[in-house]
This record gives C-alpha cells, structure tokens and sequence, in this order.
C-alpha cells in the first residue's frame, strides 16, 4: 500500500505531466459502445488537480512518509539475512522465533506511516467520490448525444472498434459537470464502498502509467561497438 501511494502521487499529486492513457477521435457511436469509468474520472481535469493540490497541501506528511520508509527499509534490511535484498517469510518467521526487537521497531514504523497517509488518502477519495457523483449523470449525456443503446466495459469484448469507446466523451461529460473539486471533506466524513474500491483502482492506475511513462523515457540500451 504505501509504495503504491507514494507511487501514484509521484505521478500526479506532485506532477503536472499528462497520464499515458491515450485516447481516441470522437466519432459518431450508435448501438453498442465501451466505456472505461476508471479512465474516464482519472482524465478528468477535476482529479488531476484535486490530486495536485493535494500534494502540495500534504507536502509535510509526504516528507515524513519519506523518512519513515527509509527508516522501514534499514529495519527491514537486518532481517534480510541472505543480502538479497529481499525479505522472505522465511526470514521473518525467523525472526519471530528469535523474537527479535526489530520486529516491533518495524510494526512501529509502518503504523506511523499508515497515520500519516490516512488524512491525504481521505481527501483524494472525497475528491474522487464528489466526481463519481456525476458520473451517471455524464454516461446518460453521452447515451443521449450519440443515441447509444448499450455500454459495456472494454473486457467484455473480444473485439470493438476504436470509434466504439466513449470513454473520452464521458470525461468531457464530467468536465463541464464536475469542473472542480474539494479536497477538505466535512467532519466525520466517512467514503462510500465503492469510492475505496474506485481510488484503489485509480491509484493503480496511476502507477501503470507512471511505469509506462518511464520506459518510454529511458534512452536506447547502448549497442556493443562492431568489430
């Protein structure tokens, strides 16, 4: 969890870049088309602000996120007994039968982290669930403009062309709907089911895109010099 959250806000809470999610030409679409909800909110122009304003406004607690995983990662490097850089549950069952303190240093640790997370983490999902709100609403406006009878999500087809998905028209929709968003939910404020499942899905998202984004960023591998 906490490399995926630090992930994600890598790629937009502290960034401006634009999400390798690609998109395709609004063509005229009747009958069966495809639609991605996932995409269609994380494209919005709501939520990459929301989330950027989000890590500025939590810059402090992702500072100290920074520090404690570091901390987390040297804790976690003494029980990695073989040195490969990687601890097993082997090693730590090991530990645990030692009863070793670093155990608890570690649990410590990572309950910092998650109480340092909490609060940034409810502000991206009341941001995603003030999105989600309008999302019916913008499918059904798109259902309506392109006379559509049917909307299906991407996997469920074998095949369909590129002009099928309106996944694009939908984040339109939701632009004009959803222009923008707060971050700073009421007292007592509590997420929806599917809004955890939705950021959850958003912040995976993110981290694919951030890994797509990377390797087309990364120079050519070096050719060997020709004899």
């Amino acid at each position: 969890m906490t490399r995926l959250f630090k992930t994600a806000l890598t790629v937009l809470a502290m960034s401006t870049a634009p999400l390798a999610f690609g998109s395709v030409a609004n063509a005229q679409v009747s009958g069966i088309a495809t639609a991605n909800p996932t995409v269609a909110i994380a494209k919005t122009k709501a939520f990459s602000a929301a989330y950027s304003q989000i890590g500025t406004q939590y810059k402090s607690y992702f500072d100290q996120i920074d520090a404690r995983n570091k901390t987390l990662n040297g804790l976690r490097a003494q029980l990695d007994t073989d040195n490969n850089k990687q601890l097993t549950q082997e090693e730590l069952d090991a530990a645990v039968r030692a009863k070793s303190p670093v155990l608890q240093s570690m649990q410590t640790e990572e309950t910092e982290i998650q109480k340092l997370q909490t609060p940034a983490i409810k502000a991206q999902m009341f941001a995603i669930e003030s999105i989600f709100n309008e999302y019916s609403n913008a499918q059904q406006q798109v259902v309506a403009n392109k006379k559509i009878g049917v909307i299906l999500n991407p996997d469920v087809f074998l095949y369909a062309p590129p002009q099928a998905d309106v996944t694009d028209d939908i984040t339109a929709a939701l632009d004009t709907r959803v222009p923008s968003v707060g971050t700073t939910p009421p007292a007592n404020w509590q997420p929806q089911r599917n809004t955890v499942a939705l950021h959850q899905q958003l912040q995976q998202l993110l981290v694919a895109s951030a890994r797509s984004q990377a390797s087309q960023q990364q120079p050519p591998a070096a050719q060997p010099a020709s004899r």
